[in-house]
């Protein structure tokens, strides 16, 4: 049937919009023709397909992508692996609308991309196991360097790459996790990738004054507030540890040797409140000498405490309380407080006699980049605020909103600048040492807050003075600068080759804002798909179920979500196997109904009992 004169026309204006998409796909490649010409030849073809999509995304798609859906043909919505090939073939289905003789020499192979990405992930991430094809990250916490039964247990139910944090531990406990998990990997028969993460310009609030030397005690009561366990305090002049339920009171000198069970120690504590301790107990084991009391009431001891032996009503002796750890304080921060952020590296101080509480920043570089009316949050966002003065030596910080009105900011918690253009070195002393470690003994590495080309470049640089052209590349993006960054970043790194993307949500959602969050996570999946570079879906994944052992609703939903990626990572905690296992079960499921953001129509079982007398489709074909 020949089509109508305006169906003609429609179809005319169709194959024009398709044609000037192509020409701009065409003519940015070409205007990179250069930048191409650097990328390792493995990942040139990615990269080209990258720039293409690029092209595209320059323009408002919405109207075209109705337009085509109504004549049945690709909308366009699928295209980031293979942006000419979905060209193409819209192109020859408008031409054969028309009757016409599509042209020839189109490229057309839509499974090459796909094709890329898997290879790449394989590369990277390494394969993954027959039941599901997304990996599994797993942060090792500092205990697994001395139980490898944690690496065991994680290799068993599914971890794909073990994650060590290079913020934490050092090279003798790396080498311990390392060594744990080839011992695992030979005994279990099961492959697993080794990434570190480098710490990277993390900053981080200062430290802050001490607060007293002194220890509260207080004994268990119930519901009525009667005492059912008694405060129990183990004293000792040399003891490290206590015995189990009771707490270690350091002493200067060791109690009367004429000391026995029975005898009762006096003391007045921190609050003038009068006390007495019952010895009830002597141990004599090595490393755990000395006197188990118990109490009644509660005890607040200090340093330097008398407490007096008594006997029969009588004192025949005393002794005193060695040099207890300071109490760590923290600022309480509420909406419309100061606080000042200061470079030197001065003890931070609650605010007093009309004075604001200050806190030190520990990259002094801030300072210079920060402007008065620019954004700071803290804390992962718990506190958000803006500055009103800055100069070379400190920074005023109204604060102007507080999660749950009133919080207390501590010190080593993470400050965001969403709106300051810092000029940091990307790695450091300390992460060049961890490099040239991770060089050594691991699969792959993670920079941490790259922001611009010119980071990742000096990584790459650092690279090949080791000699380490077979460590693969992860970018994390938790900055809005990387963000807005990332298809260079793509691109540089696509020079050294292979590169995977960590979407590392939680301070990108503190930097952008989470309302713009799932926006954001939702293009880095796009503009790496058409990289044909892996994703790693990061931060608070399952981290209920990691901590308590008990997923949230919400938490469930993410999970599944996040089998758009090529890999998933699970943070440290308590509940870690369940939450491999769990995680394990969520991706294996889903991935029968979406492969990224196409839903894959498996027969459902909700859809009728009775079952058809039609052949499958598949063999219908």
């Amino acid at each position: 049937m020949t089509p109508k004169k305006s169906s003609i026309t429609h179809l005319q204006q169709l194959t024009n919009q398709i044609n000037l998409l192509r020409d701009d796909a065409l003519i940015l490649e070409q205007s990179r023709a250069a930048d191409l010409e650097r990328i390792d030849p493995a990942w040139r073809a990615s990269a080209r397909n990258l720039v293409h999509y690029l092209a595209l995304r320059q323009h408002d798609l919405r109207d075209l992508q109705r337009d085509l859906a109504h004549l049945g043909l690709s909308s366009l919505g699928r295209m980031e692996a293979h942006v000419l090939p979905t060209l193409n073939a819209v192109l020859v289905a408008l031409h054969r609308l028309q009757e016409l003789t599509p042209p020839a020499k189109l490229e057309l192979d839509m499974d090459a991309g796909d094709e890329l990405l898997s290879a790449h992930a394989v590369r990277i991430l390494g394969a993954s196991p027959q039941h599901r094809s997304v990996r599994i990250m797993v942060t090792m916490p500092s205990v697994a360097a001395t139980d490898p039964g944690i690496i065991q247990r994680a290799l068993e139910r599914g971890m794909n790459v073990m994650r060590v944090n290079c913020a934490h531990d050092d090279a003798s406990a790396w080498t311990q996790m390392v060594a744990h998990l080839r011992a695992a990997m030979s005994s279990l028969k099961l492959e697993c990738r080794i990434e570190f993460d480098l710490a990277g310009p993390k900053l981080r609030t200062g430290a802050i004054t001490p607060g007293p030397e002194v220890m509260k005690i207080k004994p268990q009561r119930d519901a009525l507030g009667r005492v059912t366990v008694p405060a129990q305090i183990f004293l000792s002049a040399s003891a490290l540890t206590a015995p189990a339920g009771s707490v270690l009171a350091p002493l200067e000198t060791a109690v009367s040797a004429d000391a026995r069970v029975g005898d009762e120690l006096h003391l007045t504590d921190a609050r003038g409140r009068k006390r007495r301790l019952e010895l009830v107990e002597h141990s004599a084991k090595r490393g755990q000498t000395g006197w188990l009391c118990t109490c009644e009431r509660t005890v607040y001891l200090t340093s330097g405490a008398v407490l007096e032996l008594h006997r029969d009503k009588k004192a025949f002796g005393e002794i005193r309380i060695a040099r207890l750890p300071a109490q760590p304080q923290a600022i309480i921060l509420r909406v419309g407080d100061k606080l000042i952020l200061t470079k030197d590296a001065t003890l931070g101080e609650l605010a007093s006699a009309g004075q604001p509480a200050h806190i030190a920043c520990t990259l002094p570089q801030v300072f210079d980049a920060a402007k008065s009316g620019q954004r700071i949050l803290l804390d992962d966002g718990k506190f958000a605020g803006a500055i009103r003065r800055a100069s070379s030596a400190s920074l005023e910080l109204e604060i102007t909103q507080v999660a749950g009105g009133s919080a207390k900011l501590r010190s080593e918690k993470g400050i965001n600048l969403p709106d300051t253009t810092l000029e940091l070195p990307v790695m450091n002393a300390t992460d060049l040492e961890s490099l040239a470690f991770a060089a050594a003994h691991g699969d792959i590495v993670s920079l941490s807050f790259v922001r611009r080309r010119e980071d990742v470049e000096a990584l790459v640089e650092e690279l090949n003075r080791l000699g380490a052209k077979k460590l693969d590349i992860v970018l994390k993006i938790e900055t809005r600068e990387a963000f807005e960054n990332l298809p260079e970043l793509l691109l540089a790194a696509m020079e050294h080759a292979p590169v995977a993307v960590m979407v590392a949500r939680g301070d990108l959602g503190v930097e952008i804002g989470f309302e713009r969050l799932a926006e954001v996570q939702e293009e880095m999946l796009w503009l790496c798909e058409a990289a044909h570079a892996p994703v790693i879906w990061a931060t608070q994944v399952l981290e209920s179920l990691a901590q308590s052992g008990l997923p949230t609703r919400a938490e469930v939903t993410d999970a599944a979500m996040a089998g758009r990626a090529e890999c998933v990572m699970l943070n440290k905690g308590p509940y870690i196997d369940a939450a491999i296992s769990f995680l394990d079960d969520v991706l294996g499921r889903m991935q029968d109904h979406q492969d990224k953001k196409t839903a894959m129509l498996r027969k459902l079982s909700v859809s009728g009992s009775a079952e058809s007398e039609r052949s499958p489709i598949s063999e219908n074909a």
